[in-house]
């Protein structure tokens, strides 16, 4: 028998899961990755088939155990899954699902988030002075006022990654601290549940339709069920761990278990994640999170609602979606170009700014246009434009308090060499990508490891699982000549903020 160790985790997306086997230095041995769909049934509602989640991940194991040997099925320690949050499920007795899930990127409850916001509950200053509709209880209140017949039925409203977790051992229900900290109100070593705030919203009845076991991440839920084990053919000892949001959980898979380390997640919209050891009230940043993945430490964020969907948006506009090589025109293009796109200066808030400013009118802008501006000049001030949101959060972190030595990135910005430099530019700050670029399936088998025992700590885990491949040096000179882009940055929003706000 196969003495070596492997962990399993388990990324389930937005758009699909991805399940990866890795040993216990963070090679990935075999990995498998399926889709599924999501529903928009009105405008501004987003839902998914949580049958359809267990299918595919069915699919995505029986792929990856298909294509390992009994001795490596047999050596996985551990199982943890990590998930999109608040993604909201009401189930019966049984675990159950009444109806599809509600997704996270679903707005419906912004009458229930309004709610939630005008208590001013204390709770709110743990989670950056406001409830977002994203979250957990605007949802599960949503449900509450209306859908009275499905709150009436539900056993209980949970989330994603509890009804993976009570799947997986067959009937244990909970909930992991990085949920309940980040998005459902709960303040580890402040009263943890805050009943007040709960009767405040019409929810008191909180603690019969929520669940409100909460576990630490790494933590053991117990063995994987006996059907699942026996169905592929798995060690049937094997602990299911529990994990917590994707985004978090990638943290870890990106080797940030600690501060100073920026962990941001480069795609079509950017998140920032930093881990801090003060519980500090921070203004144009959501937290601090209270030990919401390692304990003793919070987690600050920080985001950008527009990054690669402005890039995407450019491409098609101007008729670069059509070509055979798309990417590579542009990235010619760009040749031409030099820092502060010949005087162009834009805004990247297409979709509202998420941080700092809070700003959901925040618009879109291209600033100091001119007949001699060439198409090179627009695409080089809207990536600039990026890379100045980008530094806009770094400085707001810094300026209260919280040094951002470098930045650890992954997604798929980091492929396009170009903007990689660019933000590293702007930020005067180091970019180190990893040699795997899925952190959420790494970061759940850097926590099964943890709570199998095979690493003590989370910084033994990345420090021994988590490989850099490379890194992007800033240049001097061009930090100083976007200095004086991001000063016309900031002081075209601060112009244009009232305009942007202005209703009429």
């Amino acid at each position: 028998m196969n003495e070596a160790k492997y962990f399993m985790g388990v990324d389930t997306g937005t758009q699909s899961v991805r399940v990866v086997v890795t040993d216990i230095s963070g090679n990935a041995l075999v990995a498998s990755e399926k889709p599924y769909k999501t529903f928009y049934p009105q405008p501004g509602r987003a839902e998914q088939n949580p049958e359809d989640w267990w299918s595919c991940f069915n699919e995505a194991v029986k792929e990856v155990t298909d294509r390992l040997s009994m001795g490596v099925r047999y050596s996985i320690e551990g199982i943890s899954v990590c998930s999109t949050s608040s993604t909201v499920v009401p189930i019966d007795q049984n675990g159950t699902p009444l109806q599809d899930a509600i997704m996270w990127m679903d707005t419906r409850a912004i009458k229930e988030m309004e709610i939630c916001n005008a208590t001013n509950h204390p709770c709110l200053k743990y989670c950056g002075g406001a409830e977002s509709v994203e979250w957990m209880i605007p949802k599960v209140l949503w449900i509450k006022r209306n859908q009275p017949d499905i709150y009436k039925k539900s056993y209980k409203i949970i989330e994603q990654l509890d009804w993976f977790n009570y799947k997986l051992t067959g009937g244990k229900l909970a909930t992991s601290i990085c949920q309940a900290a980040c998005k459902w109100n709960y303040i580890d070593g402040h009263g943890g549940w805050q009943s007040d705030f709960f009767e405040q919203i019409g929810l008191e009845d909180y603690a019969d339709i929520l669940v409100t076991d909460v576990k630490q991440v790494g933590e053991p839920l117990g063995k994987i069920s006996h059907e699942f084990a026996e169905k592929y053919d798995l060690n049937p000892d094997m602990l299911v761990i529990e994990g917590g949001i994707d985004a978090h959980i990638g943290m870890l898979g990106m080797g940030v278990s600690k501060p100073g380390r920026l962990a941001m997640i480069m795609g079509t919209s950017f998140v920032q994640l930093c881990f801090s050891k003060e519980q500090k009230e921070l203004s144009g940043i959501w937290g601090p999170y209270i030990n919401p993945v390692v304990p003793g430490l919070n987690i600050l964020e920080g985001g950008q609602i527009s990054a690669g969907s402005i890039v995407k948006w450019y491409m098609k506009e101007w008729g670069f979606d059509k070509m055979d090589h798309p990417y590579e025109a542009i990235a010619d293009m760009l040749k031409d170009t030099k820092p502060g796109a010949n005087g162009l200066v834009a805004l990247d808030f297409f979709q509202g700014n998420r941080t700092p400013y809070k700003d959901p009118n925040a618009k879109g802008v291209i600033y100091g246009l001119t007949l001699s501006h060439t198409k090179a000049d627009i695409y080089r001030s809207l990536i600039e434009s990026v890379a100045m949101g980008t530094k806009n959060i770094i400085d707001n972190f810094e300026k209260q308090g919280e040094p951002i030595d470098m930045i650890v990135g992954c997604g798929g910005v980091t492929k396009d060499s170009n903007w990689m430099q660019i933000i590293a530019d702007a930020t005067g700050k180091p970019i180190i990508v990893t040699v795997d670029p899925s952190a959420g399936g790494l970061g759940c088998c850097i926590v099964a490891s943890v709570g199998t025992g095979t690493y003590d700590s989370f910084d033994d885990a990345t420090e021994g699982m988590v490989k850099m491949a490379y890194t992007v040096e800033p240049n001097p000179e061009n930090y100083a000549a976007y200095e004086k882009v991001f000063k016309k940055y900031t002081e075209l929003y601060d112009n244009l903020k009232n305009m942007m706000n202005d209703e009429e």
